[in-house]
């Protein structure tokens, strides 16, 4: 009996260290807001929207350790319209995320599944939008995909441990077919956080982006749907006291883009044939953090658009700037007022491209002018 009751407690011993060691933590946010649109299709609109300073969404991360310094990892995410309970990103179960893999403290991860680029990883956090701004300050049409607008199916990504504030890593997603480069992507990215710098940048190559459904970026999951997407860019954010600086550039271009995943519709006009369509982003930002639970953030944008058509090549030019002000009514709970303005200018290009857009709107402006306002009520858990 003595030997028996040894047995059971060292048992028990071991399970409770196994169960110690192993986590599975539920978390969400939940970003509720009232949208103003100054004109779509010449209309003024009044819209209860949901998700954009943060993604509306709920999911589930877990780890268990494996011993040695590796563990194992997973995580599943499900955006959520909070206006009508509808799940985001095309109706995906966990259509934010959803991966399984390894990680070491001192080699690193990798990870399998649905997830997010490098650009999203290591560019995205210099920018208002991948910052503290989200969806309403992104790019044009979010054309570089800071925003993360799309997220890549099929995906093996490797994410490095930090080096005394370095780090880098790099995606590849499969094309799922038997045509090896129908819809594929691949990217890298690197940062660099010491005190209150941070420098980021990151490359991204997509193959028929859209262009299929079971490849790396879906047909109802592409901003843009092209032949070839192409984006890189660095930016610079710099933290001294209560105020933060950045800049960034973006570089986006399509080859025989068909259309945009937010305006829809072709992008050609009439019967034109778009052959290239590239922007070029230049943002300077800054936030101001007037105390621990108030904050007053900004963002101007200069983009400049090549449309280059069987009819000949243009260059219009599009100015969109942003300010918002958050206060915080809790740990967990805060408030948020935004406004942007977008002005397209210079050339035209006779298609949709010429109406203003900005991204959140409910649809594209009848003229080159739009403005959009919100506030909303933002919890996490």
């Amino acid at each position: 009996m003595r030997i028996k009751a040894l047995l059971v407690a060292a048992v028990s011993c071991v399970s409770s260290a196994v169960f110690a060691q192993t986590s599975v933590t539920l978390y969400g946010v939940l970003d509720e807001g009232f949208d103003y649109t100054s004109n779509v299709a010449s209309e003024r609109v009044y819209e209860l929207t949901s998700g954009y300073a943060s993604g509306s969404r709920w999911g589930m991360r877990g780890v268990e350790d494996l011993g040695g310094g590796t563990q194992a990892v997973f995580q599943l995410e499900s955006g959520v319209n909070v206006s009508n309970g509808a799940a985001g990103q095309g109706g995906r179960m966990f259509g934010r995320q959803a991966y399984v893999g390894v990680r070491n403290a001192q080699y690193g991860a990798v990870t399998l599944g649905r997830q997010y680029d490098s650009v999203v990883d290591y560019l995205a956090p210099t920018t208002a939008n991948g910052n503290f701004a989200g969806y309403l300050f992104a790019h044009p049409f979010d054309n570089d995909n800071t925003d993360n607008s799309f997220r890549v199916n099929n995906t093996v990504k490797y994410a490095s441990p930090a080096f005394g504030g370095f780090r880098f890593g790099g995606t590849y997603s499969f094309s799922n077919a038997s045509s090896f480069a129908d819809n594929r992507q691949y990217s890298v990215g690197a940062s660099y956080a010491n005190g209150g710098l941070l420098i980021g940048a990151a490359y991204l190559r997509a193959d028929n982006a859209g262009l299929t459904d079971a490849g790396a970026i879906a047909a109802n999951d592409a901003s843009f749907v092209a032949r070839r997407m192409q984006v890189f860019g660095a930016g610079i954010d710099y933290t001294f006291g209560a105020a933060t600086a950045g800049f960034a550039y973006t570089n986006a271009s399509y080859r025989d883009p068909v259309t945009n995943g937010y305006i829809g519709g072709s992008l050609a006009s009439g019967g034109d044939t778009l052959k290239n369509l590239r922007y070029q982003n230049f943002e300077v930002n800054g936030k101001y953090q007037f105390a621990p639970d108030f904050f007053v953030g900004a963002q101007y944008v200069y983009s400049m658009e090549t449309y280059d058509s069987a009819s000949g090549k243009v260059r219009p030019k599009i100015h969109s700037a942003g300010l918002m002000a958050d206060y915080s009514l809790s740990k967990r709970t805060d408030v948020y007022v935004q406004g942007v303005y977008q002005k397209v200018a210079g050339d035209a290009t006779g298609s949709v491209l010429d109406h203003a857009y900005v991204p959140g709107a409910q649809g594209v402006s009848s003229n080159s002018e739009q403005f959009v306002a919100r506030v909303a009520l933002r919890h996490a858990f």
